[in-house]
């Protein structure tokens, strides 16, 4: 199959997940009408009148990692510094946005994920990154496959929707079943944990890559994705959360 047509193939998949995610969302409205994570006022899960009340990731914020309180670099940074070139998070993983975190990657509230990619991609267009296409932080196929979907991937397909910007879902593979990140005790842990674990699988040379997560805490597995990104040739990696 020529490359034309292997693009082509590519892209028919996407559109079929999408309308297939579509649909699925439409039947869980019905049957689970979103409601607002700060009013509980039903018709979105965060309401026009309380979006300017979640809690902001605002300076001071480490430059590399966007750890709150460090006005330059954060010790962990400045010790161990990571492979990406930066981090941008629009709000803290505090109050409602842990629990819209928390459902989404949990409650199997996967329908809350346009909204959320909306919200990142709004952060994005205040602070513009380069980049060329996205890449969301894959899971583990195991992992997936008993969970049912990939929070990362479902956000950065309403990112891409909203901006315009390529998706490519198997620009990075997960090549080892690491412990979750949450049971990691330190900083130091969680990046040798998750150490080698994921690989590149597309042509990224000269290009502008920015990775979509759902949440970074110290920024171990964003550093792990930008690692063979780099290696691979890729001009810049840059990473998108929703929460810090």
């Amino acid at each position: 199959m020529g490359e034309d047509a292997s693009a082509g193939m590519g892209s028919l998949a996407t559109d079929a997940l999408t309308l297939l995610s579509r649909l699925t969302n439409s039947a869980l409205d019905l049957l689970y009408p979103p409601s607002c994570a700060v009013c509980r006022r039903e018709g979105r899960f965060v309401c026009t009148d309380c979006e300017p009340a979640l809690p902001r990731l605002s300076a001071p914020y480490c430059r590399s990692c966007a750890r709150p309180g460090r006005e330059v670099y954060c010790r962990l940074c400045s010790s161990t510094p990571p492979h990406f070139d930066g981090v941008a998070a629009p709000y803290l993983l505090q109050g409602p946005v842990r629990d819209l975190v928390h459902n989404l990657k949990y409650a199997n509230v996967r329908t809350s994920a346009p909204e959320l990619g909306r919200l990142m991609a709004a952060h994005l267009a205040s602070r513009p990154l380069q980049a060329d296409v996205l890449a969301p932080v894959p899971l583990h196929r195991r992992r997936e496959r008993d969970r049912g979907y990939n929070q990362s991937a479902l956000l950065a397909r309403a990112v891409s929707e909203a901006t315009g910007i390529r998706l490519d879902e198997r620009l990075l593979t997960r090549t080892k079943d690491t412990a979750p990140q949450v049971t990691m005790k330190s900083p130091e842990e969680r990046r040798h944990n998750i150490e080698d674990a994921f690989q590149c699988m597309g042509e990224v040379t000269g290009v502008d890559v920015l990775i979509i997560d759902d949440v970074v805490t110290t920024g171990g597995t964003m550093s792990a994705c930008a690692k063979p990104l780099k290696s691979a040739g890729a001009h810049s990696v840059w990473g998108l959360a929703l929460a810090r």
